[in-house]
């Protein structure tokens, strides 16, 4: 895709990933839009991206979804990229009782949110120049992590429905683009500095060189093998990276 002279919204560019994704792409001469629920944390990032707009938007909500498109289209009618970065990560446990509350809420976040939001700008896509589309997934649709269970499925259901995506719009003029970070140092459970974490900068630069290409995924290359696995022996990898996991569980605050 083109890294310059866009006009692009992002889900979820209050804080980690998302933020730093809208603040790269405003440095390099972007007209970026994020969005998030609190209008503070908004404001906060703006003020300090002067230029750089905002709408409210809860990705939960369908109503807000289409208000804030609404909203957006109006203000922004060159809108060429859509991002699909807001998410959740809460910990879960697919060998006990369910906790349906969360687990609603992160299904809302992280799959119905992505598909609600896509669906709200596509057609406007549709008659943009160089218009792309990108998901946020993770490489844990590949390589599920057992302490996260359901946030990986919603990760892998991220992957396959942007797999339709690409080829339903593979004539309409809209470049699909699939993300899948690996674990980077962000809040979205805990900044811990932990060494196993990709430092945020790493990843965005890394991410940044993939998307100037002509890539249909996004992918820094330490996490490709991952990416690789799926298959008819994919469980030895799953289990052997779960075993370290849980030896060497993820710091929480």
């Amino acid at each position: 895709m083109k890294l310059t002279g866009n006009t692009i919204f992002i889900t979820g560019g209050t804080s980690g990933i998302g933020r730093a994704m809208a603040e790269k792409f405003h440095q390099l001469g972007n007209q970026v839009i994020i969005s998030g629920r609190r209008k503070a944390l908004l404001d906060t990032v703006t003020a300090e991206n002067p230029g750089m707009a905002s709408v409210v938007l809860d990705v939960t909500d369908a109503s807000s979804i289409k208000s804030a498109a609404k909203e957006v289209l109006l203000r922004y009618p060159a809108l060429n990229v859509v991002i699909n970065n807001a998410g959740i990560m809460p910990f879960d446990n697919a060998s006990a009782e369910l906790d349906d509350e969360m687990a609603t809420t992160l299904l809302d976040t992280n799959l119905l949110g992505t598909v609600r939001v896509s669906s709200a700008f596509v057609e406007h896509l549709k008659q943009q120049p160089d218009a792309v589309l990108i998901n946020n997934s993770s490489i844990l649709a590949f390589l599920p992590l057992v302490t996260n269970a359901l946030y990986s499925a919603t990760k892998a259901a991220i992957h396959s429905y942007t797999l339709s995506q690409r080829f339903l719009l593979r004539d309409a003029g809209v470049k699909v683009i699939e993300i899948s970070p690996p674990w980077v140092d962000t809040d979205l459970i805990y900044k811990s500095g932990d060494s196993r974490a990709m430092p945020l900068a790493d990843f965005i630069q890394q991410t940044f060189d993939k998307l100037a290409t002509d890539a249909i995924e996004a992918i820094v290359e330490s996490v490709l093998p991952a990416r690789a696995n799926p298959g008819l022996n994919e469980h030895e990898m799953v289990n052997a990276f779960n075993q370290s996991m849980m030896d060497n569980p993820i710091p929480v605050a």
